[in-house]
């Protein structure tokens, strides 16, 4: 991963601040994960959740911003730039966590390549 920070849109994503992205597709580089079910545009710690539906039981994914390759609004999807695998062995996300805190955070970022600060 470069140094670009793993918790900001890439500029090269096309996201736009004040797109509602709630229910778009998610792709990884090889295949589909699921449909944002929330997401967030707060600067450094903006990120995606992702209910993965029937792929990993059910299971949500929390993926940091930097993790967006490009976003797609006419077809309404988010490619990412992670495989499958990658967002499978990813630290559990845990709605009952208070994800604004920095340290639960960080699980994150250590894993996709970059701490929150």
């Amino acid at each position: 991963m470069s140094d670009v920070d793993i918790w900001g849109y890439h500029p090269s994503t096309g996201h736009r601040r004040g797109t509602d992205l709630i229910g778009y597709r998610v792709e990884a580089v090889d295949g589909s994960i699921g449909k944002i079910d929330r997401h967030t545009e707060d600067v450094g710690s903006s990120y995606l959740v992702v209910d993965t539906g029937v792929w990993i039981f059910g299971r949500k994914v929390l993926l940091p911003a930097g993790t967006v390759e490009r976003i797609d609004t006419a077809e309404r999807k988010v490619h990412l730039d992670r495989t499958k695998d990658q967002i499978e062995r990813a630290p559990a996300y845990d709605e009952g966590e208070r994800v604004g805190d920095p340290e639960y955070l960080e699980r994150f970022g250590l894993y996709y390549g970059k701490p929150h600060m």
